[in-house]
Formats: C-alpha cells, structure tokens, sequence
C-alpha cells in the first residue's frame, strides 16, 4: 500500500486560469493504511453559476456564509501538499492536471507561493487513476469519468458524489483496485510510475488532438501531465 495524499476539488466551472474552488479535499494515507481527512468550504469571492451549484450543491449564499476566505485556506492546502510530498508521499487525484492547475491558479490570483516554488521544483510524484486507467485499458469503449470508473472497477457508489472528500476516497479506491489487477503497475515504484503516466497522457493527448483536428475541432489538449 503506497503513501498517499488523496486531493480534489470542486469549482466555480472548468477553465484553471478563470474558475474559483469552492470546496477541497485531502486524505492522506499512510502504507500502513492510516487515514486523516481534511476539508475548506471557501468563498470563492464570485458568483457560483447555477451549473456548478447543479454538480457540487454549494450555492453563492451557503458559500459566503460559511466558507472561509480564500488566501488562508489556499495556504493551507498548498501547504499540506507540499509537506506530504516532502515527507515522501504521492498527490493522488482523478484528472490530476484540473486541480493542481486551479490550485496554482489560485495560489498565483492571492499571490501565494505555487506548488513547485515550495518544493523547489516539479510536483512529483502524482498518481492519477484516469491517465492509470487509460494505460492499462486503452482500446476500452465508453466514459472514463470517476463513476464510470467506480462502477467499472467494482468499487461501492458514493451516496454524496461530486463531494470532494467522497471523490477523493472513490479515486483512491479505484486505483488500489487497478493496482492489485494489473501487476505491471504494482511493480512501479511511485517514482517510476508517475513517468510512466507522463508518456501514457502524451500520446492519448497527441492521438486526441489528431482526432479532433480530423473533426474540424481545435486540437488544444495539453500534451504535458501532470
């Protein structure tokens, strides 16, 4: 069982560069199979449109009367990240390039210090079971959301989706499921493993891209992970 720190958020929307957090979550793991939860319910400081209240449930008013302000929790999940990937631990989340993008988009909108100024370089290692997914199981038909992943996989549904703390221990679990079904996975060590899904996301991201170009669609998936 590897160390982990579990992370997700939800959003005012989806574009990194303009959408606010509105919610977030950590669970950090140990491998002896310890678990500490942490949550921040923030008030992103704008409007929360009426389809990300759809998605998350958090409405403008429960946000601005209950979150807290934006620039203390911000550091404080930075902060924590940064701490578990020093003491050796891996960032696990579901579309990994989302949420650390916000978060540093965040961090830059509050001027806080991003991810990789407090770890003096890259935020490594990252495990993120949709790239995990993608490269054990490529030519596979349909959605790769989390809940199709989570039905896929066998893992027991969330009664809450679209909560950050729930989607962070369903993509936990997934991939612990992926990794006692695939052997060449178990086999990496975290280090090896986060390569691994930066050459896996390159080439969908370039196929992708090819696809939607052949489709008269702008070919602007990123090509770099996490």
């Amino acid at each position: 069982m590897r160390n982990l720190v579990g992370f997700d958020t939800e959003t005012t929307g989806v574009k990194p560069g303009q959408d606010r957090i509105v919610t977030a979550a950590l669970v950090k793991r140990t491998a002896a199979g310890g678990q500490e939860a942490m949550t921040w319910l923030i008030n992103p400081g704008v409007e929360i449109p009426p389809q990300a209240v759809a998605v998350h449930g958090i409405t403008t008013e429960r946000a601005r009367a209950d979150g807290r302000e934006p620039a203390g929790a911000l550091e404080e999940i930075a902060s924590s990240l940064a701490e578990a990937l020093t003491q050796g631990a891996a960032i696990l989340a579901f579309n990994a390039a989302y949420d650390l993008r916000i978060l540093n988009a965040e961090l830059a909108r509050y001027r806080l210090a991003s991810l990789e100024e407090r770890l003096g370089g890259a935020v490594a290692p990252v495990i993120d079971p949709l790239v995990i997914d993608r490269g054990v199981d490529r030519y596979r038909k349909g959605k790769r959301k989390l809940g199709d992943l989570v039905q896929f996989y066998g893992v027991a549904p969330s009664l809450n989706p679209h909560d950050a703390l729930e989607d962070v221990r369903q993509a936990i679990a997934v991939f612990d499921v992926i990794e006692r079904q695939y052997g060449r996975v178990a086999a990496m060590d975290t280090a090896a493993l986060h390569s691994w899904q930066q050459r896996i996301h390159h080439d969908w991201a370039v196929s992708f891209n090819s696809w939607l170009s052949s489709e008269g669609r702008p070919a602007d998936v990123d090509v770099d992970w996490p």
